[in-house]
């Protein structure tokens, strides 16, 4: 009797195993990739050279700026920028802060345990509202503290150019 019970018990659970099977509407994971309609987007292409670390506040005053006052930064961060910008652009560096388009100022601290350099620099209209910004986590140690700081100086002119694109799409 225990045994012709066992096998009912079975048979039961088989049975409502295989319809289960059979019937299941679900559809399994799988670790294949996502269809392209479903992936979320950030709504712009991303650059070539990764995500960028700069932001446009007010595209209209950015592209409208052709002459900019470089405040005082730690590390000489300054100097390095007004050689950049006077080889590259996308500005024209002046020394009187009042005939200016726009104030670009900042902070660029070295990190000795970190080893790395943090710069914010900001772009900011006469009227000291916000026109744009970056921030760069540049390593050191090696190469040394003054290199770190000049590429920091060529990244923030790269991605103000490339803002700047931004911005002209705008």
């Amino acid at each position: 009797m225990k045994a012709l019970s066992l096998f009912f018990a079975v048979m039961l659970f088989a049975g409502t195993a295989a319809a289960r099977q059979n019937n299941s509407p679900e559809q399994r994971p799988t670790l294949g990739q996502a269809p392209e309609e479903s992936r979320p987007t950030l709504g712009v292409a991303p650059s070539l050279g990764g995500p960028t670390t700069a932001t446009i506040m007010d595209a209209r005053k950015l592209r409208m700026v052709r002459t900019v006052y470089v405040g005082m930064m730690d590390n000489s961060l300054n100097l390095k920028l007004i050689q950049d910008l006077a080889k590259e652009g996308p500005f024209r560096a002046i020394t009187n802060r009042n005939s200016a388009d726009a104030i670009l100022q900042g902070s660029c601290f070295n990190s000795p345990h970190l080893k790395e350099v943090h710069s914010e620099v900001f772009l900011t209209g006469r009227d000291g509202k916000a026109i744009w910004q970056d921030v760069i986590h540049q390593p050191y140690n090696p190469p040394p503290l003054s290199k770190a700081v000049t590429e920091t100086a060529s990244l923030i002119i790269s991605h103000l150019r490339e803002s700047i694109v931004v911005a002209g799409r705008r």
